[in-house]
């Protein structure tokens, strides 16, 4: 394996660094994504729901505050400055948890682009050392060529499996951050209009 990846010439080497990063990245999220799963609490942020609509913000707050569910920590940050500039408050902290679950999406993004050019990259300059010696030999000497193509070929494919096992975890992560943007929208929209309920209501 070592010796066929070699036999794909220097441009091996970025497409093997940005393997290195798409993996790296793949782990960390994996590592992200079990401990968020583990710090749920749904039926904390029904209690927080019901103390709201029940007009005990203070109670609400108490009760979020023990939790690290990415939701019920935009909602008691939104709760903390629901006396002024709420929406923007609720909107601050649905970023700031969104960001945590985008992060590292731009790298895999960048090496399912960049893992094909540089593997197109590796043909032409295969190629372009194919060619080179070809000039130098013999026309009848089939085998001055193969090397070079060789090379072109490795490089190809390097950079299309890279790119292609980057993009199924990328898919897969990006579907979780699209899901938790749904439900933070989902469960602020809900908080302003419980608020809203209590205003009208008071």
């Amino acid at each position: 394996m070592f010796h066929l990846f070699l036999r794909g010439g220097p441009v091996m080497w970025p497409i093997l660094v940005a393997s290195v990063a798409a993996l790296t990245v793949v782990i960390e999220r994996i590592y992200f994504l079990i401990s968020e799963r583990k710090s749920r609490c749904p039926e904390i942020i029904e209690k927080i729901f019901s103390e709201v609509e029940r007009g005990k913000i203070e109670e609400a707050l108490r009760i979020g505050a023990g939790c690290n569910d990415f939701v019920a920590t935009t909602l008691v940050y939104g709760l903390r400055h629901r006396h002024k500039a709420f929406s923007n408050a609720l909107l601050q902290a649905a970023n700031k948890e969104l960001k945590r679950f985008g992060r590292g999406l731009p790298v895999l993004d960048t090496v399912i682009t960049l893992g094909p050019l540089l593997g197109l990259f590796g043909t032409v300059t295969g190629m372009i050392h194919a060619f080179g010696l070809l000039g130098g030999r013999e026309l009848d000497s089939p085998t001055v060529i193969t090397g070079g193509i060789a090379e072109a070929l490795i490089a190809t494919a390097y950079g299309l499996l890279t790119a292609i096992v980057a993009l199924i975890p990328f898919n897969y992560f990006n579907a979780r951050l699209e899901e938790a943007r749904h439900e933070i929208e989902d469960a602020t929209t809900h908080l302003e209009l419980l608020l809203l309920k209590q205003d009208k209501n008071p």
